[in-house]
């Protein structure tokens, strides 16, 4: 453990921000939709989970082989990213007479796409798990972490947590009150600034330091392990924020080549302290303290600054200086008025917020398929979460290769062109099932309710859609738009409108 015995004292002149050693690499030509999204989950990582979901179906019963292939996977996957797209409150109304969605009801029948969600698997249930807790996925997280790790990183990366909503019953629940989720799956992630993830380790409890790192605690062996994937001689710059930080991370990071910036509490400056918020309020908004120290060769600088409330900021690459002037909102003056804002303040303002964006990112589109194991709502996540970094590769792609934005995909069309490709690319759609697809029964509201049902005389027969005849007829309620019988035999029209 790292021993810290810090003198703080006031900083002498500002810092300078490390210059940044290298460039994202540029696009030769730009991807489908679809390529992108085939660079994360490749034939071998499909042709696994086929496997074992056809494993984990044998085992449970021997005489009833799933036979899924690797197309049939891309389908399922097809239609729950159409389903995330065009929100129904049930899965199987998308199948229904009433709801029918043509996108997911003609790429696989309701009960084999059942069938499919029910078995889906991971890994094999008999192979020893040495008590992980993610046991189930670690093959998928296995699969697809590296791929993350080999993208192009930015000079600002960021670490913060998310929350995948679950309110049910698991062992691996977290409750964070603070966040708009405040209950589900907690998972850490590094990203870049646009929210472009390159790591994400998901909480199961207990956080081990990384191999080769120091113990410096839960929150900070967290930062340390997720900082591995950068590399130190390129300036990269991490920001995290008080809950992750201490003064033993900002040390270890330098040590790695790594510059930190984030706030921090009060009690994990040790020998620091700043005036109280009373105190800076009577000053006016604005306000700031500067002090720094200097750990294991590696010095620290702290900022406070007041503005509704005191917040305080450390880092070892940036200072207060330059000050910069800020806009602020006065309630006595009732008007904007311009109040000093340290350098250090507006980096972590500026760079802070990665984590955010690849939130807001998988929540417009959220695949919300209902579910009692927790694997499988992970693995929906984990596609939200491919779809997000691939739309902001080809955003990426598209800047390099000077396209315009007017010319750029959405994050939805973007969406539905993987979903289209998963479902259609090649597969044989076009053979016809036998039968037709029944026509939507209006409800009994709206059978009864006596305007406008009026019979037409159409040019072929169908039978009859009153319950138990089995007529052919040749009349059709214009309303209602299906056929009933109408003769001095069987008047199905007067009944089925009563």
């Amino acid at each position: 453990c790292l021993l810290i015995v810090c003198l703080w004292m006031k900083p002498k002149s500002a810092k300078e921000i490390p210059v940044w050693k290298a460039a994202l690499p540029e696009a030769d030509a730009l991807k489908l939709p679809i390529q992108y999204f085939r660079d994360f989950f490749d034939t071998e990582l499909l042709n696994s989970i086929v496997e074992q979901s056809n494993l984990y179906c044998t085992q449970n019963n021997p005489n009833c082989a799933l036979k899924l292939d690797r197309n049939e996977l891309e389908q399922f996957i097809g239609t729950v990213i159409y389903m995330s797209v065009l929100h129904l409150p049930r899965s199987r109304m998308y199948w229904s007479n009433a709801c029918r969605l043509p996108h997911v009801a003609d790429v696989m029948p309701r009960d084999r796409w059942e069938e499919i969600k029910h078995n889906i698997h991971f890994n094999d249930n008999m192979a020893p798990n040495n008590n992980d807790r993610l046991f189930k996925i670690r093959p998928l997280i296995d699969a697809l972490l590296p791929k993350f790790q080999a993208l192009p990183q930015d000079q600002m990366l960021c670490v913060d947590e998310q929350m995948m909503h679950f309110k049910g019953k698991s062992s691996l629940k977290q409750y964070i009150p603070k966040k708009p989720h405040k209950w589900g799956y907690k998972i850490f992630v590094l990203c870049d600034t646009k929210g472009l993830v390159h790591y994400f380790d998901i909480f199961s409890g207990k956080t081990d330091p990384a191999p080769g790192a120091p113990d410096i605690g839960a929150s900070g062996n967290i930062v340390l392990k997720l900082a591995q994937v950068i590399p130190g001689a390129l300036n990269h710059l991490l920001y995290f924020d008080n809950w992750f930080s201490s003064l033993q991370l900002f040390v270890t990071l330098a040590n790695s080549g790594i510059p930190a910036l984030g706030t921090v509490q009060q009690n994990r400056l040790q020998g620091c302290s700043f005036s109280a918020d009373g105190e800076m309020k009577k000053k006016g908004g604005g306000t700031f303290e500067e002090k720094q120290t200097v750990v294991d060769n590696e010095e620290i600088r702290a900022v406070k600054w007041f503005d509704n409330r005191g917040v305080i900021v450390a880092s070892t690459f940036a200072s207060a200086q330059p000050v910069s002037t800020v806009e602020r909102w006065d309630r006595k003056l009732k008007k904007k008025i311009d109040v000093q804002c340290p350098s250090i303040i507006s980096l972590y303002n500026k760079f802070m917020g990665g984590v955010d964006a690849f939130d807001a990112l998988v929540a417009y589109y959220r695949i919300h398929i209902r579910s009692k194991k927790y694997y499988l709502r992970f693995f929906f996540h984990f596609v939200d979460m491919v779809i997000a970094n691939c739309w902001l590769l080809y955003r990426l792609d598209c800047e390099s290769l000077n396209i315009p934005k007017k010319k750029q995909r959405d994050l939805l069309s973007f969406r539905t062109s993987v979903a289209q490709a998963l479902c259609m690319q090649g597969k044989d759609l076009s053979k016809k099932k036998r039968g037709r697809p029944a026509k939507a029964i209006p409800p009994q509201e709206v059978r009864g309710d006596a305007v406008g049902h009026w019979p037409v005389v159409e040019s072929t027969r169908q039978r009859c859609k009153l319950p138990n005849c089995t007529e052919q007829t040749v009349f059709r309620c214009s309303k209602c738009n299906v056929h009933l019988c109408l003769n001095k035999n069987n008047n199905c029209f007067r009944e089925f409108h009563e």
